[in-house]
């Protein structure tokens, strides 16, 4: 007869809710019961955790062995548990101490021959631990992850016996620490892209205040190598927004990659992926492009081929910053405040406009391209802007007084570090009250405003994100008060609105 009771963690979207791992040993036929909604990775632990007792030189009870994970109505998945299973047993039949891990928490797979195995979501499960002032324990390949949180108490091990000995006291683990610093990937330069003047402006507008940006133009004049460039010229990430973006990775199918620590995210799906690999989900709800662009940017090229379902689906994240993912046994939300940049040619066969009229499409086919995208989603990119084909030859062009990533940077850096002062956030993101406050304009400019939005039947929505990007406008220049020149400037980003208009 025994009781024991271990700490753990589960995954439930980006949380890491509490698990209890209570094991209960009494008479009757040697047997082994799992309660409290495991999955078939959790069930399947059993096997793994005999196996790994055996093998780690400990005694398996000879007695009916209920474990109880709770709470009962959330799901257990993954092999992270077998770890304070395996104690929980221990303790319940008096082979390690039963009070040596009161203020702990355990997370780990267990190998056949009882070594640790890394688990997926140690970073959320690591924030929480610090937040609950309890001790975290891990397997070693997940030290450097979990080293990432500052503060909390965090040990790793390699083994279930190296483990056990330190609850007993005849061993110390090892304290989990940061991989050593590597060089940071260099991103690409905008001193790359010669001429485009006017797009490379609402790219630094852009990066200034957090916009989103649609880009529209013949194939070849330069929509992706701007895109590209968008994250070198982004301020650099906060700890915190490193830890989001970090925490989400950890959760994700490909797992966290170190070397991605304290940059930008910068996600290119395929104009193939589907609205679950869009959105996030399946029956263990995961994130997906929307919520792994958190804090970063999200590039989607060749929009109008993208699905018009999975299209609709960002609209709703644009406004919330937030995605649910809903499905039958469980719930799960994700953050997702992301920069939307779009590229899309004028037609389907890229020509229309372009002054060499070798476009050969119909007026019905344009129309009915443009159509993939629908207008309340345009109406929610702050600019747009059309990317036209050099007059010269780029290879002719002269280089001089190109502005590189980083003396454009710095310029958006100060532009930020103003909106904070005055905002604490972006201007993209402002609320309908704030723009009362920082954005408020009258006389002509209001007049211009109106005009602008009786032109180009422009939505109250879109009025709202012209007076962002006038405000961001301002701004870059130091401006304390809207100019006229500055609600101009942000029209004219606006002059996309029907797309129709990029030709």
């Amino acid at each position: 007869m025994g009781l024991s009771l271990v700490h753990s963690r589960g995954c439930a979207g980006i949380e890491a809710p509490l698990i209890t791992v209570e094991v209960h040993l009494s008479g009757g036929l040697p047997s082994m019961h799992l309660v409290g909604l495991p999955e078939t990775a959790v069930r399947e632990s059993k096997d793994r955790v005999r196996a790994a007792l055996i093998n780690s030189c400990f005694k398996w009870p000879q007695s009916r062995i209920t474990i109880s994970l709770a709470p009962a109505e959330l799901p257990k998945e993954g092999g992270g548990l077998d770890l304070p299973i395996a104690l929980g047993i221990l303790a319940a039949s008096k082979q390690i101490p039963d009070n040596a891990f009161e203020n702990c928490e355990f997370i780990g797979e267990l190998s056949l021959n009882g070594e640790l195995r890394p688990v997926r979501g140690v970073l959320p499960a690591a924030i929480r631990s610090r937040d609950s002032n309890r001790t975290l324990v891990i397997p070693n390949a997940n030290a450097a992850e979990a080293a990432l949180v500052k503060g909390g108490k965090k040990y790793c091990g390699v083994s279930l016996l190296e483990i056990a000995n330190w609850l007993k006291g005849h061993h110390q683990l090892s304290i989990c620490e940061p991989l050593p610093p590597g060089n940071p990937p260099k991103l690409p330069d905008l001193g790359d892209v010669i001429g485009l003047p006017v797009p490379k402006r609402a790219l630094e507008v852009a990066a200034a205040g957090g916009h989103h940006l649609l880009m529209a133009g013949p194939p070849g004049t330069g929509k992706t190598l701007l895109a590209s460039r968008l994250p070198g010229i982004l301020p650099p990430m906060s700890e915190r927004e490193s830890l989001e973006a970090a925490a989400l990775a950890s959760v994700s199918q490909a797992g966290l990659d170190h070397r991605n620590w304290g940059i930008r995210p910068f996600r290119t799906p395929h104009h193939s992926c589907s609205a679950v690999a869009l959105a996030g989900g399946g029956s263990k709800p995961r994130p997906g492009e929307i919520s792994l662009a958190r804090n970063g940017v999200l590039f989607l090229d060749e929009l109008p081929e993208f699905g018009r379902h999975t299209l609709e689906i960002l609209r709703e994240p644009i406004e919330s910053g937030c995605i649910v993912i809903s499905r039958a046994a469980r719930q799960a939300t994700f953050p997702a405040r992301f920069q939307l940049v779009t590229a899309m040619n004028p037609c389907p066969c890229g020509m229309s406009g372009d002054d060499s009229g070798r476009c050969h499409c119909s007026a019905e086919q344009i129309q009915r391209y443009r159509n993939r995208v629908s207008g309340p989603l345009l109406d929610r990119i702050d600019i747009q802007v059309e990317v036209l084909r050099p007059k010269t030859s780029i290879l002719s062009a002269s280089t001089d007084n190109i502005e590189t990533s980083e003396s454009v940077r710095a310029r958006v850096i100060a532009t930020r570090q103003i909106q904070y002062q005055r905002a604490g956030r972006a201007n993209a993101l402002l609320s309908v009250s704030d723009l009362d406050r920082f954005c408020k304009v009258e006389g002509e400019r209001l007049r211009l405003l109106e005009h602008a939005a009786q032109q180009l039947y422009l939505s109250p929505r879109a009025c709202h994100r012209i007076l962002k990007v006038a405000r961001t406008i301002a701004d870059l220049e130091q401006a304390g008060d809207i100019r006229s020149t500055h609600i101009a400037e942000a029209i004219s980003f606006r002059q996309l609105n029907s797309v129709g208009a990029a030709c």
